[in-house]
């Protein structure tokens, strides 16, 4: 018995449901037997641990998902996080299912959801919602911003599907409202600026800056000649880092930051620095200085391109 206990939980992140160890024969009384001795550890109830509670991420995502039933299904932030498109550190796991279930102490379900099996897969044995019903779902409960950083992380990853995402509109029997209205202006932005993808509450600072003062967005997150600078506008090479202290103080990374503009400007780019208190409090400055190296006449006052010759 222990064996075939141990052998279906290997399958399945070392989670197990009370159902699944009925349908291989494994009687109620030794069920309970292995709870009492602590071989199988409660996590919802039917669902157990198996030797102990310590699980990786997709075993409590499995668990969830068999705590809640049949047709039940990861989604929203925790099925964003299994296809790798945002994190999620929510305590609740996120499931949904077509049958009227309650929400517990440690998921919240999503109950009499309309999931046509188009907008069902399977990602490391977890039954979860496509990428493309994962963003319709997402909507609903992420603002604009993170909305179009999740739609941008889908195009950086080649996994966008415009037309994927207007059709799990469309199985929803036509839903409309302010979620598919603000899931289709994160396209939208998408489509006009580019994945515009930050990592810090300074970066996103400095997008709206550039916004606000008519400039072009760069990429985000970039790599130039072997290493990776916050902003990066490849046409005009240029390319900006935006130093917040507790990043920059170490001697580590006063030298890598100094091995780093010295590459980029042997490639041929001119870099700009800018602080936390230029951003917040010296917007304008920031813009001009900008502005002026994308503006044709910044051109004299970048170091000659790596491959270029003497006239």
């Amino acid at each position: 018995m222990d064996a075939a206990i141990a052998a279906l939980a290997a399958g399945q992140h070392g989670v197990v449901s009370r159902g699944q160890l009925l349908d291989a024969r494994i009687s109620e009384t030794i069920i309970e037997k292995r709870i009492a001795s602590g071989q199988l550890v409660r996590l919802h109830r039917g669902v157990y641990a198996v030797g102990h509670a310590h699980l990786r991420r997709e075993g409590h995502w499995l668990a969830a998902v068999l705590a809640v039933g049949d047709r039940a299904v990861l989604s929203h932030r925790d099925a964003a996080a299994l296809h790798e498109l945002r994190p999620s550190s929510r305590p609740r796991i996120e499931v949904s299912t077509p049958k009227e279930r309650k929400s517990t102490a440690k998921i919240d379900v999503y109950s009499r959801r309309l999931l046509d099996a188009r907008d069902v897969t399977t990602v490391d044995g977890i039954r979860v919602t496509t990428i493309s019903r994962t963003l319709v779902d997402l909507a609903e409960v992420v603002a604009l911003d993170g909305l179009t950083k999740v739609c941008g992380e889908a195009e950086r990853q080649h996994k966008l599907d415009v037309k994927g995402i207007e059709e799990a509109i469309e199985r929803l029997r036509g839903r409309r409202g302010p979620s598919i209205a603000r899931l289709r202006a994160a396209l939208t932005d998408l489509k006009h600026h580019g994945p515009t993808l930050t990592r810090s509450h300074l970066e996103n600072r400095f997008l709206s800056l550039l916004d606000a003062h008519g400039l072009p967005r760069p990429a985000t997150n970039a790599y130039v000649a072997g290493y990776e600078f916050d902003a990066v506008w490849r046409t005009e090479r240029l390319a900006v880092e935006l130093d917040g202290w507790r990043d920059h103080k170490t001697r580590r990374a006063f030298q890598r930051d100094r091995t780093k503009g010295n590459a980029i400007q042997a490639a041929g780019y001119a870099l700009l620095r800018f602080t936390h208190p230029d951003v917040m409090r010296r917007p304008q400055e920031v813009a001009a200085h900008i502005a002026a190296q994308l503006s044709p006449a910044g051109e004299s006052a970048r170091p000659p391109r790596r491959d270029a010759r003497p006239a």
